[in-house]
C-alpha cells in the first residue's frame, strides 16, 4: 500500500490577522483533508483491481489418468516418475528437479549426474528422498502409476499415463496439461501443431509404401506387434498399412516364428531391439533376424528393415518430443 505524508507548513502571523483568517483556514484544511481521503480510497481500489487481474493464478485444477487434482503453477521442485512426462518438459525447457536414476540408457544419460536427485526407481519410489526433497509437484505414468497414492500423501501428485486406445489423443492432452502447470500453452500448440503437420505428412507417404510388420527382439526371440499396440501408432496415426491385422494386443506382443515372418512377407520390418533399449546381453536385432527366412521377406531384400531407435520407441515411447521423432524416423525411411 502506498503510504503518505502530509507536511505542514507553521508561519508567523499577527494576532489579529490570525483570528480572521483562522476559520477559513480550518474549513480549507478539512476540505484538502477529505479530497486526500477520497483519493487513497479511489487508488487502493485501482490498485487491488490491477493487482487482481495482472496476477497469474498461484494453482491450477488439472485432471489425469486418476482423477483431479489441484497444484501450482510453475512449481519451483518437480519429480518425475516418467521418462515420457521429462522428454515433454525437456522440449519446453522445463528442467526436473528428481527422477529414477538406476537405468538412464540412451541420450537420458545426461540426467545421471549430481545436479539431479535420485528418488528410486520407476516401480519402486524411495519415499525417504521424495520426502526430503520437499517437492512441489510429482509426477507418474504408466509404470509408476501405482506409487501415486502413497506419493501423493507429500506433495500433490499427478498420473500422466498414456492411453492406449486414443495414444496420440492421450500425448497430446498430457502435454496440454504440463503447458498448464508450467505456464507453457502457447509452446505446446506450436510443438502439437507441427507434429500433427508431420503426421499427416506422413500418412500420405506411407498411402503407397505397401504393408508394414513391427516387430521386438528379445534374448534371441521375436515378437509380433499390430495396430493398437504399444507402437500401433505407426499403423493406426503413421498410416503403414499392417501386414497382418489380427497380431496381439498386448504389451509384450505375439511371439512369432521365422516362418511367420517369411509367410507374412512384409514390405516394411520396423524393428525394436529391446535388449539394445534395456541394456541387457544378447544378440543384437540384426543378428537374430539375419537368417535365411527373414532374407526371403521383400523387406529385406529391398533393404526396408528400419531399427528403430529403441530407447524412445520402447523405453520413453510416450512424450511429445518422442512422437516427434518416431514419425520423422519412419518419415526419413519411407522417403528413401
Amino acid at each position: 500500500m502506498l503510504e503518505r505524508s502530509l507536511m505542514t507548513t507553521t508561519r508567523t502571523r499577527s494576532a489579529s490577522t490570525t483570528g480572521l483568517l483562522r476559520p477559513v483556514a480550518l474549513a480549507a484544511a478539512a476540505a484538502l483533508a477529505l479530497a486526500g481521503c477520497a483519493s487513497d480510497a479511489a487508488e487502493t481500489t485501482t490498485d487491488a483491481a490491477a493487482t487482481e487481474t495482472d496476477t497469474d493464478p498461484a494453482e491450477v485444477t488439472v485432471t489425469h489418468a486418476q482423477g483431479e487434482t489441484t497444484v501450482p503453477v510453475d512449481p519451483e521442485t518437480v519429480l518425475v516418475f516418467d521418462f515420457a512426462t521429462i522428454d515433454t518438459l525437456a522440449a519446453i525447457g522445463v528442467e526436473v528437479d528428481g527422477l529414477p536414476k538406476s537405468t538412464l540408457p540412451g541420450d537420458l544419460a545426461v540426467y545421471d549426474t549430481e545436479d539431479y536427485l535420485d528418488i528410486g526407481t520407476l516401480f519402486e519410489p524411495d519415499y525417504e528422498a521424495v520426502n526430503a526433497a520437499e517437492p512441489d509437484l510429482i509426477i507418474v505414468a504408466g509404470r509408476s502409476a501405482e506409487a501415486l497414492p502413497e506419493l501423493a500423501k507429500i506433495a500433490p501428485t499427478i498420473d500422466l499415463s498414456n492411453d492406449w486406445e486414443d495414444f496420440r489423443g492421450s500425448i497430446e492432452d498430457n502435454a496440454r496439461t504440463l503447458g498448464q502447470i508450467f505456464a507453457a500453452e502457447e509452446q505446446i500448440e506450436e510443438l502439437i501443431t507441427a507434429l500433427d503437420a508431420d503426421i499427416e505428412a506422413t500418412r500420405e507417404a506411407a498411402a503407397d509404401a505397401g504393408e508394414g510388420l513391427i516387430v521386438l527382439t528379445s534374448g534371441g526371440e521375436v515378437t509380433a506387434y499390430g495396430p493398437g499396440s504399444r507402437f500401433g501408432f505407426v499403423h493406426d496415426e503413421l498410416g503403414v498399412t499392417p501386414a497382418v491385422e489380427d497380431v496381439e494386443e498386448a504389451t509384450h506382443g505375439e511371439a512369432i516364428s521365422f516362418e511367420f515372418i517369411a509367410e507374412t512377407d512384409p514390405d516394411w520390418l520396423f524393428v525394436v531391439d529391446r535388449d539394445s533399449a534395456t541394456g541387457e546381453a544378447g544378440a543384437a536385432a540384426a543378428e537374430v533376424l539375419d537368417n535365411e527366412l527373414v532374407a526371403e521377406t521383400t523387406a529385406w531384400s529391398e533393404d526396408n528393415v528400419l531399427y528403430v531407435d529403441s530407447v524412445d520407441w520402447y523405453i520413453v515411447n510416450g512424450g511429445l518430443g518422442t512422437l516427434q521423432r518416431i514419425t520423422d524416423e519412419v518419415a526419413s525411411a519411407l522417403a528413401g
